[in-house]
């Protein structure tokens, strides 16, 4: 079996990407060596991993956080630095799986979540560029009256008055692409430099008083009270243990990686732009699609398109990362075409069946959170803080994002992948012919 933590990235070192050129790194952290003993044992440094452990400290407990390579590594350091509103699935459709009280709470946490990453970007004095504003632009006539349902569902029943309908015209004096036909802008959503966020919480958790070992892969997990963690060289005694692995997890807890399968994605970030940025966005906001393979882009702070998007089935990363993505990019922007990219990188994240993270009590003391689906900025830094709360005894915000039913991915492991890659090879054919 793949082991994703190795198959394609080069140990203890930051892939090639715009994010790890443009940020300074913190010194590197010492790996586990030997036995110590912690109130809490996090395993993962991602925005899960960090948020929990930063808060747990701030608590005055005794942090421990075991990361395989690098701070902000995986998926936290490389995704599209999108800070979206609300759950990654939609109010609407919340609504009708769990019920309108409950798709409120997890409405309201999904506000939090947001509002809790901009007030550590506030209060730890974080430098990631953070900036209101994400577009959903429509690739269909059909999905643009979809999106503009949808702010008026969300204006009328959860008072949020923060999202504009964009006709056409609108639209392309937004983002000038042929391919889009409308769509809706949320001020009230952000977008930020996610490796330069995740580096920001490593060093207030450290400042905080947790101990960060890094290098340090987590071999096995033995249950019990207290619960040991053991890796290579050494081991962790912990009276709790919070599992922030996400789409790394693989046999830790077969119970969440029966629920959570990785998925790669890929970025590219192209020359400066100079005057043209102009003809990508006319605003410094982010930009998703409403095509199921997923495009999404903004401009960097020094004038790069940073666009997401390719198809790529199977858990090695394509031999040319920047020809996968260069295919959508000139359908989006075709005036681009030939455009130079100067990095191009990709990373492994968690999905779920429902597209709903999936939290966990995996045992009386242990406690996972992961399964983010794409919209891990403010979802995955907020569970963080939930599990932290939780081990405090306010379970309520934990229990609440629990409260959706999350299937196993139909015959586990061995047939998972082959089964998502014609899902997706399906709507992959679907967008191409505009259904």
């Amino acid at each position: 079996m793949v082991d994703l933590l190795y198959a394609n990235d080069e140990v203890g070192a930051y892939p090639k990407s715009w994010y790890a050129a443009s940020t300074d790194a913190l010194a590197p952290f010492a790996s586990l060596d030997g036995e110590v003993t912690a109130d809490v044992c996090v395993i993962g440094a991602g925005y899960t991993g960090l948020s929990a452990a930063l808060h747990l400290a701030q608590a005055g407990r005794r942090v421990v956080v075991l990361e395989a390579h690098r701070v902000g590594f995986g998926a936290s350091g490389r995704n599209g630095g999108q800070l979206g509103s609300g759950q990654r699935v939609e109010q609407d459709a919340l609504e009708r799986m769990v019920g309108k009280t409950r798709a409120r709470a997890l409405w309201e946490l999904a506000e939090d979540a947001k509002a809790l990453v901009k007030s550590l970007v506030a209060e730890h004095r974080i430098d990631c560029h953070l900036k209101p504003g994400i577009a959903y632009t429509a690739s269909r006539t059909s999905d643009v009256s979809d999106l503009h349902a949808y702010a008026a569902h969300l204006a009328d029943a959860y008072g949020y008055a923060k999202v504009e309908a964009l006709d056409a015209q609108a639209c392309h004096a937004l983002c000038p692409s042929p391919d889009y036909k409308g769509g809706i802008l949320d001020m009230g959503a952000a977008h930020l430099h996610p490796l330069a966020f995740a580096l920001g919480l490593a060093r207030a958790a450290q400042e905080a008083g947790v101990t960060i070992f890094e290098r340090s892969c987590v071999r096995r997990l033995d249950h019990g009270s207290p619960a040991t963690v053991r890796t290579e060289a050494g081991r962790v005694r912990a009276d709790h243990v919070i599992l922030a692995c996400n789409g790394y997890l693989s046999s830790l807890a077969p119970m969440v990686s029966a629920r959570v399968m990785p998925i790669n994605n890929f970025i590219v970030a192209t020359e400066p732009l100079g005057e043209g940025a102009q003809k990508v966005l006319t605003r410094d906001v982010a930009v998703a699609d409403s095509r199921f393979v997923v495009n999404y882009f903004r401009l960097s702070h020094d004038g790069r398109l940073l666009f997401g998007g390719g198809e790529s089935y199977g858990y090695r990363f394509p031999n040319d990362i920047a020809a996968t993505v260069r295919k959508p990019l000139e359908v989006v922007f075709p005036h681009l075409k030939g455009v130079k990219i100067d990095y191009a990188w990709g990373g492994t994240l968690g999905i779920t069946m429902k597209r709903f993270p999936y939290l966990a009590r995996v045992a009386p003391n242990v406690l996972s959170a992961s399964g983010y689906s794409g919209h891990g900025v403010g979802t995955a830094t907020h569970a963080g803080k939930l599990m932290a709360d939780a081990i405090a005894g306010e379970a309520d915000g934990f229990d609440t994002m629990g409260c959706v039913p999350t299937p196993a991915f139909p015959g586990g492991g061995a047939l998972r992948s082959p089964l998502l890659v014609l899902a997706m090879s399906w709507y992959a054919l679907r967008d191409r012919l505009g259904f």
